[in-house]
């Protein structure tokens, strides 16, 4: 058996892992930091932390005029659309209108957001104002003080465009991950790749199922990385667009796709919708499957994944 190489960096605000087996490790090292820069290259465009980046150059445009963008930018609020329309708008890359509202990072405030201007913001989130010109490569925001963020979707295009680099280098086999998005290419020395589930109410490391994975990636959207409580209520961080609050009708949900980019744009999605719901938009998308902790913590799963899910024991109640 070759040995295992795996280096890791930090880029688009979460840990980003590359592992493939090879005894060439000079060769592998060679192909992660392309695949790094990769990552640092498209968070450049994407991010909102950087006002000259592609993104911040369309919300400071917004009500005033189109931006031309790179193809890859375009790309991914060409994905980020369809997978608005086909969620019925769960998923909305112009929820960022709400930013600021809730903190749920490092220097979160544990409170609501004043509801007024939480009525006032959500006026400003409709992915339909989003106006997209792909022989000009432009965007357009409609209404001044809309604003979009791509990090619900970005992450996936890179893991992929990662594989890419990975894959011309002779490494057809590997995992990339970026925090809750994997790509499980091809397989593990023969065998498929075997991966947990988190338990979304266990310990941090706890898995409550494994999934097999040839060739798949393998996205999870929890409401256990980024919360708060107050008044014996959990507050996470992924807020429905239609209300402003965090969504209630998941804990988690994992989905099973032939690409990062794909599962990332749509788990977000059945996370908001619910699992009856979110498991019918699934079961409408060619191979791919999801299983789903909803908001009392009974498991839910799809078709596809059916045989590729173990089960090791139900999940950990808890708010």
């Amino acid at each position: 058996m070759p040995p295992l190489v795996t280096r890791t960096t930090q880029a688009m605000g979460t840990e980003i892992r590359f592992v493939v087996y090879t005894s060439d490790e000079d060769r592998a090292l060679r192909a992660f930091e392309a695949g790094f820069a990769e990552f640092h290259r498209l968070e450049a465009m994407m991010t909102t932390w950087k006002p000259d980046s592609e993104v911040s150059r369309i919300n400071a445009a917004a009500g005033v005029e189109p931006v031309k963008v790179s193809p890859e930018t375009l790309e991914v609020i060409e994905m980020s659309d369809r997978a608005s329309k086909m969620s019925g708008g769960a998923f909305d890359i112009t929820f960022y209108a709400l930013h600021g509202l809730w903190k749920f990072d490092d220097d979160m405030v544990k409170k609501v957001p004043d509801a007024d201007e939480l009525k006032r913001r959500l006026a400003l989130v409709d992915y339909r104002k989003v106006i997209i010109d792909h022989g000009k490569s432009t965007v357009f925001l409609k209404d001044k003080g809309m604003a979009i963020n791509l990090g619900g979707i970005a992450k996936g295009y890179a893991v992929d465009k990662a594989t890419e680099i990975l894959r011309r280098a002779g490494f057809k086999d590997g995992l990339i991950q970026a925090g809750g998005d994997l790509m499980c290419a091809g397989n593990k020395l023969g065998k498929p790749w075997t991966t947990g589930i988190r338990d979304p109410r266990g310990p941090r490391d706890a898995v409550f199922a494994v999934m097999q994975l040839d060739d798949h990636a393998f996205s999870t959207a929890g409401d256990y990385e980024r919360f708060f409580f107050l008044g014996g209520k959990r507050y996470h961080h992924i807020l429905d667009p239609k209300t402003g609050q965090p969504a209630r009708a998941s804990k988690s949900v994992t989905i099973y796709a032939p690409n990062a980019f794909l599962a990332d744009a749509v788990d977000d999605a059945v996370f908001i919708m619910g699992w009856k719901k979110g498991i019918e938009m699934v079961e409408s998308l060619p191979d791919v499957g999801a299983v789903v902790v909803d908001a009392a913590g009974k498991v839910h799963m799809s078709k596809r994944v059916l045989g590729r899910v173990k089960i090791l024991h139900e999940p950990t109640p808890g708010l």
